[in-house]
């Protein structure tokens, strides 16, 4: 990094402390690690949340209903994590989420274009997107475990919970047989 460079980013961190700053005791490469991953699981939680939703408007067959009533279920959960996981990133003094294309880079949830997924697929493909958020969720709480942030970590808990219940939720809807897993 040049030193122009260098000077650029210093006077912005600068700026960003002055007026979005929130007082904390938490140490400030702390913050800036905790509040990181928070984005970044907020990226995945976004992204999440517009997928079930375009599994739920474009469900189909015979399961129709339950399936659809499902995937409302776990899409209005998952967005209810979002103002709480943005709102513990400002609280502590980092910052979160700011536009459609940072959400973009930072998730690790893929989209789905497709025009036409089976019902089975959809429910497999959330599964692992929801296993995938769990393991997300699971690295930011020992970010916020190593900075002595027990709020922050409070909330993961209950989010890998909600998360872990809706693959259970969504591996039980798409085994095969009873009493078999795959």
């Amino acid at each position: 990094m040049s030193t122009t460079t260098a000077k650029a980013a210093t006077a912005k961190e600068a700026h960003i402390k002055e007026y979005l700053g929130t007082p904390t005791d938490l140490k400030a490469d702390k913050v800036k690690a905790v509040a990181g991953g928070l984005s970044e699981v907020l990226a995945d939680v976004f992204a999440l949340y517009i997928k079930t939703k375009n599994f739920h408007w474009h469900m189909s067959g015979r399961h129709f209903r339950d399936y659809h009533l499902l995937l409302d279920e776990q899409s209005q959960q998952i967005f209810a994590m979002t103002d709480p996981m943005a709102e513990r990133a400002r609280k502590i003094g980092g910052t979160t989420l700011h536009s459609v294309g940072e959400i973009a880079r930072k998730t690790k949830i893929s989209d789905n274009d497709a025009l036409y997924v089976t019902p089975e697929d959809m429910l497999a493909e959330l599964r692992e997107d929801n296993l995938t958020l769990t393991k997300r969720l699971r690295a930011v709480h020992a970010i916020a475990s190593d900075a002595g942030d027990v709020a922050t970590t409070s909330l993961i808990e209950n989010w890998i919970d909600e998360t872990e219940r809706r693959t259970w939720f969504l591996f039980e809807s798409t085994r095969p047989v009873f009493g078999h897993n795959e």
